[in-house]
């Protein structure tokens, strides 16, 4: 077994999964490191007793010492929000840290990946994380493999997706694999075997498949929540709606962007049921069947603050976010002040506040025309919403937004993971006035890409000047209004004209 005092490396801190293991993990009293691509966005949610290094599971060079005085290793890292080349990603990371953890000496790694059997003809999604455990054995290492299918809590994707048709389709289409069985499982069995094999001793390689004691479908999952929710709705069986049809139609209406769906869609052709009970030999673990698990995440859904979303890993953005070998040297600004007659933190609370339910204060049918039109291309459009309404981490999502930087009452850095040809950033900023006043600034920023990306900001410029013009205005009337910062009450505003900066 895993000795309190030996140290444990977490990876995928900041997904679903893995951010919800971090707190049990860490209120364990076990030594832990966790290895991110962004320590920096990690640091400000972990105990000082736990360690945050940078590592790219894709970048070889990157895990150099990570893995060093680590007796056990989660490895909770998958790329099925990247590009059509996710399955050779994932087996490319999983041989570098396995190559890491053999040269390390690492004792155990734990990994969580899919339920289905191989007759099946399984999905790229489901074969690819399968083979990953069977790559981590590579390692040396006892490698012990829970399989699981469909994760039901709140900020899950699975359940994410299940509660945004069952609220927003009062009548749906439901093709084939609405149908597909499935073994649910609650996430808190979930993160309770994980937890739990720290207790085994070191053997052999394990695999076990993790699920509750039902066998369900997407769409009796849908019924249930229906009925847990007091609502009627209708299924109506249909032969057609391929996988891309499905996956786009998923894109409009629930906050599983394209990309996603279709490879969700994709892996629900095959049937993930437990077939193997050695996880309730081996562990005291007895999961929770549905109507519980279900009832579990409504009451976390009806609270405001969601522990963790399955939005929140660096590879919800959809695309890779590397920028290797680019070279940008001009990047391009919008940037416009207007003078508030209320102190900083009054005039800051409409800006904390912005995005999800909230939206951007003016022009909100553009912002999601917008996320419509990045939709169409592949991307996240705007339906990841927020955690929570008021209050902020550093690497949380909002919307299309990722925050990049957050100083309560002065600062909000947001980073663009919408489909642009460069990199672009919207930036709040807050200073005092002598006169107990603020002046509030707001920037927009954008490094582009070539000609495409000069052409794109140039052309998108005289729409700018509209809407960020009108969103600061609203912002200040609503500082001005009260600590609510609620835009629909007139208040009054400076008559401070905006001041206005566009430069290369």
């Amino acid at each position: 077994m895993t000795d309190e005092n030996e140290l444990i490396l977490l990876t995928g801190a900041t997904g679903y999964v893995g951010g919800r293991l971090l707190s049990r993990l860490e209120s364990s009293g076990r030594p832990l490191r966790c290895m991110v691509r962004r320590p920096e966005n990690l640091r400000p949610r972990i105990a000082d007793s736990t360690e945050a290094v940078r590592g790219d599971v894709l970048d070889r060079d990157s895990l150099e010492g990570v893995c060093d005085d680590v007796h056990t290793a989660y490895y909770l890292i998958h790329s099925m929000g990247t590009g059509s080349d996710f399955e050779e990603d994932d087996r490319r990371g999983a041989q570098n840290f396995a190559q890491v953890a053999k040269k390390a000496g690492v004792k155990r790694i734990i990994y969580l990946g899919g339920l289905g059997q191989d007759e099946d003809q399984l999905s790229k999604h489901l074969r690819s994380r399968q083979e990953v455990g069977k790559i981590l054995i590579e390692s040396g290492a006892q490698v012990v493999e829970f399989r699981a299918s469909i994760v039901i809590g709140s900020g899950s994707l699975s359940f994410e997706l299940v509660r945004s048709l069952v609220r927003k389709l009062p009548i749906m289409l439901w093709p084939k694999w609405v149908s597909s069985k499935a073994s649910p499982i609650a996430i808190q069995d979930v993160l309770a075997y994980l937890t739990e094999i720290l207790e085994h001793p070191i053997g052999d390689n394990k695999v076990y498949e993790i699920g509750g004691p039902d066998q369900i479908s997407y769409g009796g999952l849908m019924k249930e929540y229906a009925r847990q929710r007091g609502l009627r709705r209708i299924g109506i069986p249909v032969p057609f709606l391929s996988p891309w049809l499905s996956s786009l139609w998923l894109g409009f209406v629930t906050p599983v962007y394209a990309r996603i769906g279709r490879k969700l869609v994709a892996s629900l052709k095959n049937a993930t049921v437990v077939r193997d009970d050695a996880a309730l030999r081996d562990f005291s673990i007895r999961p929770c069947g549905v109507s519980e698990a279900v009832a579990r995440a409504i009451e976390k859904e009806n609270r405001e603050l969601v522990e963790s979303r399955w939005s929140d890993a660096l590879s919800s953005s959809g695309r890779e976010q590397r920028w290797g070998g680019v070279v940008f040297r001009n990047r391009l600004l919008d940037s416009r002040t207007r003078q508030v007659s209320v102190p900083p933190e009054q005039a800051f609370v409409p800006i904390q506040r912005i995005g999800g339910k909230t939206g951007y204060y003016f022009g909100n049918w553009l912002w999601k025309l917008r996320g419509f039109m990045d939709l169409l291309v592949g991307g996240i459009g705007i339906r990841r919403g927020r955690r929570h309404s008021v209050k902020i981490n550093v690497g949380d999502t909002i919307d299309w937004w990722r925050v990049e930087a957050f100083e309560p009452n002065r600062r909000l850095r947001l980073a663009a993971e919408m489909r642009v040809p460069g990199r672009a950033w919207l930036e709040f900023e807050v200073s005092e006035q002598n006169d107990g006043g603020s002046t509030i600034r707001q920037t927009a920023e954008f490094d582009p890409i070539g000609l495409f990306g000069l052409l794109y900001w140039y052309g998108v410029w005289p729409l700018h000047q509209f809407v960020f013009a009108g969103m600061l205005r609203r912002i200040a009337r609503a500082a001005e209004s009260g600590p609510s910062g609620n835009v629909t009450r007139e208040g009054s505003t400076s008559n401070a004209d905006d001041e206005v900066l566009n430069s290369p």
